[in-house]
């Protein structure tokens, strides 16, 4: 399994207040995008998952709801996800 404990207490340390923080935008952007990035992975070899590919849409508009709240609320904390990212906007 890719998602593992550790993997998420590292990502939420890098990303998050520490390693317990699920809760902040930045956390969950992170997590997302970790998700994004495997499942476009996975649909590259397998193109005909119609149940990933929606999977995957829906969590594409999830992180751009997540971005947009960070956007309104807080523009510095938002640049600086999309930067650590590499976020296109």
């Amino acid at each position: 399994m890719y998602l593992t404990k550790d993997v998420k207490e590292k990502l939420f340390a890098k990303h998050g207040k520490s390693k317990n923080d699920s809760g902040s935008a930045e956390a969950q952007i992170a997590l997302f995008s970790l998700r994004i990035n495997h499942l476009s992975k996975h649909l590259k070899t397998n193109k005909k998952d119609f149940n990933t590919e929606r999977s995957l849409v829906k969590l594409v508009g999830k992180r751009r709801s997540l971005l947009n709240y960070l956007k309104s609320k807080d523009i510095l904390r938002y640049r600086s996800i999309v930067k650590e990212l590499g976020l296109r906007k």
